[in-house]
């Protein structure tokens, strides 16, 4: 299985052009969103996102455009208790660089999943992730774009 660190408290790195108050900004709201999707607080990732953002998800398929295709994504996934059970989102290894108003980050996601039903140990799944944000007239980042890609699959059992 593929080790990967801890994630850290704060971002590592801060670009050229980013201020640790962008950075850390930036980050939370990242780090917040994965938080409110492990808590299933949907109106909390939706408030990540600026209403017309558009995704490229892990999952493939087309480009998500906006609030209503986003919608019609979730409702397409598979229900609680259909597949493997993720136990947790670990991002990290932040990169982030700011332009005025717009902020890129990149970074890695580590999903973990519990145990088959006959308790065969499955194999995390590792993303590489980039973010494009927009800082509103309020200051308030949002998410505009966001492309997962996954490196590894994950949920599958362990190989050696």
């Amino acid at each position: 299985m593929p080790t990967t660190p801890s994630p850290p408290a704060l971002p590592a790195l801060a670009r050229p052009g980013a201020s640790p108050a962008d950075t850390a900004a930036v980050w939370s709201l990242i780090t917040g969103m994965y938080e409110a999707y492990a808590a299933g607080d949907r109106s909390l990732i939706d408030s990540c996102l600026d209403p017309s953002a558009t995704i490229w998800d892990s999952a493939g398929g087309p480009l998500v455009e906006g609030q209503a295709d986003l919608d019609r994504l979730r409702a397409a996934r598979p229900a609680a208790g259909e597949g493997p059970q993720e136990t947790g989102l670990f991002p990290y290894a932040p990169a982030v660089d700011v332009f005025g108003d717009t902020a890129l980050l990149r970074h890695w996601l580590r999903v973990t999943f519990a145990p088959a039903p006959d308790g065969t140990p499955l194999r995390p799944e590792l993303s590489r992730n980039t973010a494009l944000l927009r800082r509103g007239a309020d200051g308030r980042w949002l998410i505009v774009h966001l492309h997962e890609d996954v490196e590894q699959s994950g949920g599958v059992p362990e190989t050696d």
